[in-house]
């Protein structure tokens, strides 16, 4: 009965929680970066990326941020997705690399989108988590979230934590705090890897395959020429955003359990075969 009812509590914070965003103008925020033609901006608060067998596409953020509220409504492949991923993510430039990853790996027609993320600090990633979803992400637009401040990163679906990157600086784990990142999205075909571990291929005749975002929201610092809209440099974020110290309240705390419990399919803290001589240091953090 109990388990029951966290359940029918959650669907309600879910419900309550989808919202519609103001819509910023892709026009102003990206670049198609890749694509010859195949991603398109559709009346300024809509844009696509599509894939055929010759070629993906993708875009990128005008602005570089340094710590913010980053969200995007997406729409995925649908029917019989094998093959494709649409990856969305916060990148920096550089050998040594910070970067957030969505990655949504596509599926035949009836089997679940897997969603993939991983956070790589100082070009280090091999942090992975996978999820499935508790809704079809192709019959309908869903937001998906990063928000990263100096002590945590969190990833969120229709609002709902489904992960959470502490900062581990003090047990020696490198974190993304002082290099600005652009957004990135593209849809390529990966069916080397994709679904099933790669056994399942792209089924080009099903093509074009197309993924649709809308209404991009950034409440974040704004890194340009060195300087930060938080106020000082890029190194020395601060300003009078109080999400900088944000942290998960007990309530969130317990939606990000309950989506864990029920829909986490990998977890790499959880891997012993990968790591025989021990997880790595964070997972040992509360």
């Amino acid at each position: 009965m109990a388990s029951s009812l966290s359940t029918i509590f959650f669907l309600v914070f879910i419900s309550l929680a989808t919202t519609s965003l103001v819509s910023a103008n892709f026009y102003d925020e990206f670049d198609v970066t890749w694509g010859d033609g195949r991603g398109k901006v559709l009346n300024h608060d809509q844009l696509t990326l599509s894939l055929d067998k010759s070629s993906g596409s993708g875009f990128e953020s005008r602005n570089e941020y340094l710590f913010g509220k980053i969200d995007m409504q997406l729409k995925l492949v649908p029917g019989n997705s094998a093959g494709t991923v649409t990856a969305y993510y916060l990148s920096s430039k550089g050998s040594n690399w910070d970067e957030i990853d969505f990655e949504f790996l596509g599926n035949l027609s009836g089997d679940p989108y897997i969603l993939h993320t991983n956070v790589f600090s100082q070009g280090k990633g091999n942090r992975e988590q996978q999820f499935y979803l508790w809704f079809d992400p192709t019959a309908d637009f869903h937001t998906y979230s990063m928000f990263w401040n100096p002590k945590h990163i969190i990833f969120s679906v229709d609002g709902t934590p489904i992960r959470e990157f502490k900062n581990a600086e003090s047990i020696g784990v490198p974190f993304p705090k002082d290099q600005p990142m652009r957004i990135h999205s593209s849809l390529w075909n990966a069916d080397d890897w994709a679904t099933r571990g790669g056994l399942v291929k792209t089924d080009w005749s099903q093509a074009p395959f197309t993924a649709s975002y809308r209404n991009f929201k950034a409440d974040a610092c704004v890194v340009a020429s060195g300087k930060s809209s938080c106020g000082g440099s890029a190194a020395s974020t601060g300003g009078n955003q109080a999400w900088l110290s944000e942290e998960l309240d007990i309530t969130k705390q317990e939606r990000l359990r309950w989506v864990q419990k029920n829909y986490m399919i990998y977890n790499y803290c959880s891997d012993s075969k990968r790591f025989p001589q021990g997880f790595p240091p964070e997972c040992n953090m509360a």
